[in-house]
């Protein structure tokens, strides 16, 4: 298993809140073991000269071969954390997107790679059940500031 560290400086992130129903596709967080952390919406970094929206479809385009639509404005927070003993700064731009059509809307998981080839897995997580009764939503703080669909 490879480990993964925060970076020794401030990321720009850009996720997407993708919504099917009251349910959140949430990418697995795991620890150096395995064991399930929290989940993440997906996403990536924003690079040099790149904006957020442009990130964020490259990010999806990448990770799952979908092409989404931006659905609305993004909500930003600052994330300050530590993972296996190492600090990580993020600066997190979050907005609902749109998925096309397409098996990946009622699969209950969905397997995804990284742009280093690793594999991870997405899952639809209830919404009401993260941070609670279900896994932890990261980056923390998030839940608040964003909710399902009406």
């Amino acid at each position: 298993m490879t480990t993964w560290r925060p970076l020794p400086r401030i990321r720009v992130l850009a996720i997407g809140l993708a919504w099917r129903g009251t349910a959140l596709l949430a990418a697995e967080v795991r620890d150096d073991a395995g064991r399930l952390k929290g989940v993440r919406p997906p996403g990536g970094g924003v690079e040099f000269g790149e904006s957020w929206q442009v990130a964020l479809r490259r990010e999806w385009a990448e990770e799952f071969g979908l092409e989404v639509a931006i659905a609305g404005p993004p909500v930003a927070l600052e994330n300050i954390y530590t993972h296996e003993g190492e600090p990580g700064h993020e600066v997190v731009f979050a907005a609902p997107v749109t998925l096309p059509p397409g098996p990946h809307m009622t699969a209950n998981t969905i397997e995804a790679r990284e742009d280093n080839g690793l594999l991870f897995t997405a899952r639809w997580v209830e919404f009401a059940t993260l941070d609670t009764t279900g896994p932890a939503l990261f980056p923390a703080g998030l839940k608040p500031l964003i909710h399902p669909p009406a």
